[in-house]
Formats: structure tokens, C-alpha cells, sequence
């Protein structure tokens, strides 16, 4: 079993930066973002392999948000800039136990409960 903790949210101005990070508690290969905001569906924003080789953003957030993970620390992170109050969401780390990326809520084996980033205009 593997536990997920995110932290990092908050509430920013829209322009502003904002990094999350994901601590797991044990091995990882594949992991993502995803969000949820009020009334909508989770949604997948980014994906990065073990090796960090590779990494995959929906459309919407390409340019202004960064995955990244620190394997040694066991740490995943989105390094979110250029906000917009339509990021606003409950952010979640997902990990799994494949190698490939994947962008669907089914490719994850572990969720973290989420923290909330909220951007107003």
C-alpha cells in the first residue's frame, strides 16, 4: 500500500505561481495530476514516467505548468504558473504501478486526498 500526502495549495491571484508537492510513502513508477473542480468531472493535467524521461500535459495547461519528481525523496511536484481562475480546482496525486503514462483515472493504482488551489480574478 502506498499513501499519497499533496500540499501546496492555496489561494492566489490570477498571474500567480504556485508549486504542489505529492509525498509518497513508497515505490512509484508512472504518476500525475489530476483535478476536480465543483461539479465536473476529475480530470487528468500531467503524467511523468519513473525516469522523469518522459512527461505529458493536457492541452490547456502545456506552457504554464511543469511535472517533476525527485525519486531519492520519493516526491512528486507541479510547478503551476500563469494562473488562471479556471485552474481553480482540488489538485490530486496519483501513482501506478505502470511504466507507461496514462491519462486516465483507471491507469492509477493510489490517490492522495487532495489539496485545493483556488485563483481568483
Amino acid at each position: 500500500q502506498v499513501q499519497l500526502v499533496e500540499s501546496g495549495g492555496g489561494l492566489v491571484q490570477a498571474g500567480g505561481s504556485l508549486r504542489l508537492s505529492c509525498a509518497a510513502s513508497g515505490r512509484t513508477f508512472s504518476m500525475g495530476w489530476f483535478r476536480q473542480a465543483p461539479g465536473k468531472e476529475r480530470e487528468f493535467v500531467a503524467a511523468i514516467s519513473w525516469s522523469a524521461g518522459s512527461t505529458y500535459y493536457v492541452d490547456s495547461v502545456k506552457g504554464r505548468f511543469t511535472i517533476s519528481r525527485d525519486n531519492a525523496k520519493k516526491t512528486l511536484y507541479l510547478q503551476m504558473t500563469s494562473l488562471k481562475p479556471e485552474d481553480t480546482a482540488v489538485y490530486y496525486c496519483a501513482a501506478s504501478f505502470r511504466t507507461g503514462l496514462t491519462t486516465g483515472t483507471t491507469g492509477y493504482d493510489y490517490w492522495g486526498q487532495g489539496t485545493q488551489v483556488t485563483v481568483s480574478s
